[in-house]
């Protein structure tokens, strides 16, 4: 119980669930590894990623102080494999009562994706700990402030077009931290140079700490 809430806390206080989608084994773990040298402590690592039960059971076992996840959990059964693999954060793209169940039978973190209010709510209501906006590009900061109107209680964490220029509207909308893929994930797509990937996870948080100053 007390592990859960510690990585509560530990999405909290990082504002950044970092979310990886590669092409390779390989690439995934020289991602994550980059990211984590700059400061990346919540990690999700896709479904989709080839082996990726192995890569989250590197990582955890080579990291066990940074938030290793498994994203686009789908079922029960990948959600028991995911926490068997190490995985102590659970994100789906849609409402998944499975996954909730599963994850809250074993006290993993779950993250519950959802678009309109009433999805939202939904989310709330089957136990879920966070609620991932997807895809947020599509409504912006000002629709958060709005759901929160109403429901101030949701813990949001937008996905989809958040920046470094754009992440303090997010945050100053009401939510508890932001999804982040591509910006840092790919920033060393074009020659290989992963240090490129640590300088951007580095900007990302500054970013954040910033508009948490506002």
């Amino acid at each position: 119980m007390w592990r859960k809430l510690e990585n509560l806390k530990k999405i909290a206080e990082s504002g950044i669930v970092l979310i990886i989608r590669s092409e390779s084994e390989q690439e995934a773990l020289a991602v994550a590894e980059a990211a984590i040298e700059g400061g990346i402590q919540v990690l999700e690592i896709t479904m989709s990623v080839p082996n990726a039960l192995q890569v989250i059971n590197k990582l955890a076992v080579k990291y066990p102080d940074v938030l290793i996840g498994a994203g686009t959990i789908l079922d029960a059964e990948t959600a028991r494999a995911a926490i068997l693999a190490g995985a102590e954060l659970l994100v789906s793209p849609q409402l998944n009562p499975d996954m909730i169940k599963m994850a809250n039978r074993y006290q993993a973190v779950t993250v519950s994706g959802a678009f309109t209010a009433k999805e939202i709510i939904e989310s709330l209501e089957t136990g879920a700990d966070i609620v991932k906006l997807f895809p947020a590009e599509a409504v912006g900061p000002q629709y958060v402030k709005a759901i929160k109107a109403p429901v101030p209680q949701a813990a949001i964490t937008p996905t989809g077009g958040v920046t470094p220029q754009n992440v303090h509207e997010w945050l100053k909308a009401g939510c508890v931290g932001v999804g982040v893929g591509s910006y840092i994930t790919k920033a060393a797509q074009k020659d290989g140079d992963y240090r490129k990937v640590t300088a951007a996870a580095k900007e990302f948080l500054e970013a954040v700490a910033a508009a948490r100053q506002l």
